[in-house]
């Protein structure tokens, strides 16, 4: 890990299931890969949160699953079909990992250069709103 670890993210993914630790870890390091700058923080008292002049992703674990909710406002194209639940929500959609997926690395590494680049041009609602008055 070459990135600066935020301990509270660290206590959330160690007390997982080996499975789901493994798929964290993995989306924890391709967020990072995305932009060296991205920040760890725990929001909503213990979700792990990934930022960058707004929220990337944050992850949240169920029963059998890991969901990374991609905060893009829906407007980051997706053309390999990774999102999978949230298509029409109007702040995050959902990638969920269950036990034994593949992560499609450069889908997902892809998508978070996207939301970074559209965090820093002043965020989705922002774009949005350009969008809205072409």
């Amino acid at each position: 890990m070459t990135h600066p670890a935020e301990p509270r993210v660290d206590a959330y993914i160690d007390a997982l299931p080996e499975w789901q630790q493994a798929i964290c870890r993995e989306v924890r390091e391709l967020v990072h890969a995305a932009d060296p700058e991205v920040a760890e923080t725990i929001k909503r008292t213990r979700q792990p949160y990934f930022v960058l002049e707004g929220n990337i992703c944050a992850l949240l674990a169920a029963k059998d699953h890991v969901n990374v909710f991609v905060y893009d406002g829906g407007i980051v194209p997706d053309p390999e079909g990774i999102i999978t639940a949230g298509h029409d929500n109007k702040t995050a959609r959902t990638v969920a990992f269950r036990r034994g997926e593949v992560i499609n690395a450069p889908a997902l590494t892809e998508m978070f250069r996207r939301i970074i680049a559209n965090n820093r041009a002043g965020g989705w609602r922002k774009i949005k709103r350009e969008q809205a008055g072409s």
